[in-house]
């Protein structure tokens, strides 16, 4: 594999949803159909289901989502800056049905690997040949004293594109001007790692232009996080003085909540916040665990080829459940290992062999409507566990020009709007 240099990739997936495919044939063959069963319809679910008919006309594909729409994460902290409408976030199921995929709404509550039966809430049983499972993240409530699932009606979490999306809105829209908003990060792994910093990017966008004298302070359980260098100068040359980042050893690592009173307490201090949006810890979703495919880690253990999981034969986890080696819990790398897995099951089922995977990632934070930044990667498969290669993707350059930044930034709306149409089109 040829490295491709940080532009040509980053102009690539800004401008194309294509790659992540590259390599695999399409399959056409006659005999019974194979029932495949994609439990969750996001970054993942979606391509996952879509790409198994364009792959193989000859598997049923059955898609079991519970909501009608999906929000998407991806471009949602501009909600809060006030950039964006929750319209331009949300899209509808019935693009995947004209691809022949059978979309059901109803949520599911457990998954029989040994009878290879899905059980949802409403009732219904679909059995399957092989099962892909896109489940995303869960919280571990109360690894936060205090913070549970009620508290987070006080202090939002956010993390999932939607009704916490506008609640947090609203609270920074009613806070005074001088307010202290606080953001808890959470540990690694979790999804999105650039997602808590851009997002105090993005407030600080709001109250910068209607409540100039607030301040936005990130409490960290780490003492690094992804793109660090690129954030803290974007921050100071936008936002001076406005954000402040606290990392773990510097008394930063959030321990306890008052969620009523708005308290934030780590091991030395206690803080009191105006606005607090608190991303507790994270695991595999919920029904990653009911049914069996979690390790002692809280995450889904799989192959790295085919992602394939180890625990459970002919049930495939992709996304951010999943253990992917160097792969962070993206949604274009959802979007990359949901195109593997649906080449891996349409070989097996038609008796061929899975072509040598690829996989990419890019992720892309504004810190402002016209400045970009990103970090990008391309990965193969060394000795089972899939590993960057060398020289491809990277980070933005710290010397970019302000051209360069808003270039990125518009490689940033082009690569959502490529990405999602290749979901939901």
């Amino acid at each position: 594999m040829n490295p491709i240099d940080r532009r040509t990739f980053i102009k690539l997936v800004g401008t194309s949803a294509a790659l992540g495919m590259a390599g695999f044939p399409f399959i056409a063959r006659g005999g019974a159909k194979t029932k495949v069963v994609v439990v969750g319809g996001g970054y993942g679910g979606a391509i996952a289901a879509k790409y198994l008919r364009l792959y193989d006309p000859g598997i049923e594909v059955t898609l079991i989502n519970r909501d009608k729409q999906y929000v998407s994460c991806p471009l949602s902290n501009e909600i809060l800056s006030g950039e964006r409408s929750m319209a331009s976030l949300t899209f509808r199921y019935d693009g995947l049905a004209g691809h022949g995929v059978r979309v059901v709404h109803d949520e599911v509550t457990d998954i029989d690997a040994a009878k290879k039966k899905v059980k949802t809430a409403g009732g219904q049983t679909f059995d399957y040949d092989m099962a892909v499972v896109s489940p995303g993240v869960g919280f571990k409530w109360g690894a936060i004293e205090g913070y549970d699932e009620a508290a987070s009606r006080y202090m939002p979490h956010a993390w999932f594109a939607g009704e916490q999306t506008v609640a947090l809105r609203k609270q920074l829209e009613s806070m005074r001007d001088g307010g202290k908003v606080f953001i808890v990060a959470p540990p690694n792994p979790f999804k999105c790692p650039p997602g808590p910093y851009e997002r105090a990017a993005q407030i600080a966008h709001y109250l910068k232009h209607h409540k100039p004298k607030s301040t936005v302070t990130i409490m960290d359980w780490k003492d690094n996080f992804s793109k660090k260098a690129l954030f803290e100068q974007g921050w100071e040359m936008h936002y001076p003085g406005m954000i402040h980042w606290v990392m773990a050893a510097e008394d930063g690592k959030v321990v306890g909540v008052d969620a009523k009173k708005r308290i934030l307490m780590t091991e030395f201090e206690e803080y009191e916040a105006d606005v607090a949006n608190v991303i507790p810890p994270q695991k595999a979703g919920v029904i990653a665990e009911r049914a069996g495919l979690t390790d002692d880690s809280g995450w889904c253990p799989v192959n790295q080829r085919d992602f394939e999981s180890t625990l459970h034969k002919d049930v495939f986890v992709i996304g951010d459940a999943c253990i992917a080696g160097a792969m962070p819990k993206s949604g274009y790398a959802a979007n990359s290992q949901g195109k593997v897995a649906a080449a891996a099951i349409a070989a097996r089922a038609s008796g061929k062999t899975l072509p040598e995977p690829s996989y990419v990632n890019t992720c892309y934070s504004l810190i402002t409507p016209h400045h970009g930044i990103s970090v990008a990667g391309v990965y193969r498969l060394v000795d089972g566990r899939i590993t960057g290669v060398k020289g491809a993707g990277g980070v933005s350059p710290l010397d970019a020009s302000p051209q360069d930044r808003e270039a990125e930034a518009t490689y940033a709306l082009g690569w959502y709007r490529n990405v999602t149409a290749d979901m939901f089109t």
